[in-house]
């Protein structure tokens, strides 16, 4: 069978982390998410602590622009998160010709978009569904994670719509197949997923 890699974008706490990771487990592939920040600075001698604080960080954030205010160009020649991204690319491409497996946001799609056997999953849900799992998960008030769940997303956004240019975040015409899992739930997401797979030919 050849190499795949699903690659799975996100609304915050629509469960994508959880439908990925039992994707993986189902289809017998690595998983990666936060474990892609360790193998990123392990690759490119980026401290993990950096690499964290600049993980799906917009490019033109106010943080970032700021900062870059306060610099030369000259002093800083590429912008750190410029670097932190690069480093990003190039250990997404090398694991994805090693082997196949399920990522997890960091517009892997987008990175991969000119190799075989890449799925391109939007996994979303209604806001009520949103909030029910971040203030289980998160033990918020429900101001405090709808809060949550709105800058997030923003934030996902705005990172994966700078640097996929010709895609757009959770537009039907960017992704493979969008998914609704607060209608199904992640198991039943999960298995349609293995499903399309399967009907797509990249599994047995």
């Amino acid at each position: 069978m050849k190499k795949f890699v699903i690659c799975i974008s996100r609304q915050f706490g629509s469960g994508g982390h959880e439908i990925g990771r039992k994707l993986a487990e189902k289809t017998g592939v690595p998983f990666y998410d936060k474990e892609l920040l360790t193998r990123i600075a392990r690759d490119s001698g980026i401290s993990e602590k950096l690499v964290s604080y600049y993980d799906e960080m917009p490019s033109k954030s106010l943080l970032f622009s700021l900062a870059m205010d306060a610099y030369p160009m000259s002093f800083t020649e590429i912008p750190v998160n410029q670097k932190v991204y690069q480093a990003q690319v190039e250990t997404i491409k090398n694991i994805a010709e090693t082997e196949s497996c399920v990522i997890i946001g960091r517009c892997a799609d987008a990175i991969l978009s000119d190799m075989d056997n890449i799925v391109s999953v939007f996994i979303h849900a209604d806001m009520d569904a949103k909030l029910e799992r971040v203030i289980e998960r998160e033990g918020l008030s429900a101001d405090k994670a709808r809060d949550m769940i709105i800058k997030t997303d923003k934030k996902r956004a705005s990172f994966y719509n700078y640097y996929a240019e010709d895609k757009k975040w959770g537009e039907a015409s960017s992704h493979d197949l969008t998914l609704d899992s607060g209608k199904i739930g992640i198991d039943n997401s999960v298995t349609l997923l293995y499903d399309y797979l399967k009907i797509r030919g990249i599994i047995d």
